[in-house]
């Protein structure tokens, strides 16, 4: 039988993949022998050599719609397809004090990232997708998407949104092969989180707020974000 949770040879674009939770997915999903291109504005460390045929670095700002158009018609050109966009990246600014409001300019950074971006470059590769009547789009949300935290309004309100636009984007593009679905990663140790997991109290604060008493690893969203991606999932969105 063929292995319906198969992702090799799928075409696979990932925003936000220069570090953190992108670049892990990136390089599991070309450990799987998916043709992954990870796109971010700068890339700390290099392509591992025993996947330099499956992985590749484009620098780009994910903000820069046009240009993300032209990624796309790029590789599209050269594989004739684009399987799958994971929507992954996104920033976060929380103010320190409960007195201090949240600073507009703030606001517009993350929601232009988080949510703005996840729509255009959606919108850019459904163009692409539409032409084969196929395709995956994955975004990659957060607990903020279900539950409001302190002194970060502009995340928790762009997570909600992509959230939403998932939904939306499913309702409008599904008669069209195109499936588009959302992981929503609870308390995940990376290094966007890294402080609070290292300040004990609040580690153990949000430890027991979770099922399984723990925080969660990068390598516990590889399985979902696979599973979203391949065949087994067709009939998932």
């Amino acid at each position: 039988m063929k292995n319906v949770f198969s992702i090799k040879n799928k075409i696979i674009l990932i925003t936000g993949a220069g570090r953190g939770i992108g670049h892990h997915l990136a390089k599991e999903m070309a450990n799987s022998e998916a043709i992954v291109y990870c796109i971010d504005k700068q890339f700390p460390t290099k392509i591992p050599k025993h996947l330099t045929k499956n992985l590749f670095q484009i620098e780009s700002d994910v903000t820069d719609d046009v240009n993300f158009y032209e990624i796309c018609k790029k590789i599209f050109s050269k594989h004739k397809k684009i399987d799958v966009l994971v929507n992954n990246a996104g920033i976060s600014y929380a103010v320190q004090k409960k007195s201090e409001l949240y600073p507009i300019e703030k606001w517009h950074d993350t929601i232009k990232v988080n949510l703005t971006a996840a729509f255009t470059c959606s919108q850019n590769v459904i163009k692409f997708m539409k032409k084969r009547k196929s395709g995956a789009i994955i975004n990659i949300t957060s607990i903020n998407a279900q539950v409001g935290f302190p002194r970060n309004p502009s995340y928790v309100a762009s997570k909600g949104g992509l959230k939403m636009l998932g939904k939306a984007l499913a309702k409008d593009w599904g008669a069209f092969g195109i499936r588009v679905n959302n992981l929503g990663p609870g308390y995940i140790r990376t290094d966007m989180t890294m402080k609070r997991y290292l300040n004990k109290k609040t580690r153990k604060q949000r430890e027991e707020r979770t099922m399984l008493g723990r925080w969660g690893e990068i390598d516990d969203l590889v399985g979902p974000c696979i599973f979203l991606a391949s065949d087994a999932a067709r009939y998932i969105t």
